[in-house]
């Protein structure tokens, strides 16, 4: 399994570091050049939806297809969450039919529901526990 974990690098800047090697600058949202953690969050939705609508994208559009996902939805400073998090997939879908168009939607759309862990974790409602250990 990889391990996760984040250093902190400065005032309210980390670095987080998986042990296959990967780095993401985290931070304040006034920090140029880092990722605030629900800008991560946002980002993990975006890719998982696409990494699961991946295949059914290729088996209709090809291996090349271009795609993009973004990812929105402003936090309730009050409650500290996000209440609704919209994602929407931009894929040129003209050379299909109207018919063809509704069908390849729904197969992604249950393809994403079946299988991006990071929604259905959302969704879910996950429990989440913290410990201070000291060194």
């Amino acid at each position: 399994m990889t391990e996760l974990w984040v250093e902190r690098t400065g005032v309210r800047r980390y670095t987080g570091r998986s042990s296959r090697g990967a780095e993401v600058l985290v931070g304040s949202e006034d920090v140029d050049g880092v990722f605030t953690p629900g800008e991560l969050l946002k980002i993990a939705l975006a890719a998982c939806s696409g990494m699961s609508s991946d295949h059914p994208l290729r088996m209709r559009l090809g291996d090349d297809y271009p795609a993009t996902i973004r990812v929105s939805g402003p936090a309730d400073r009050e409650q500290e969450l996000y209440p609704l998090l919209e994602e929407k997939l931009e894929v040129d879908l003209s050379g299909l039919s109207e018919v063809e168009v509704q069908k390849l939607k729904t197969i992604v759309e249950r393809s994403i529901d079946k299988v991006c862990t990071v929604g259905r974790t959302l969704k879910a409602g996950t429990e989440v526990t913290f410990e201070v250990t000291p060194t």
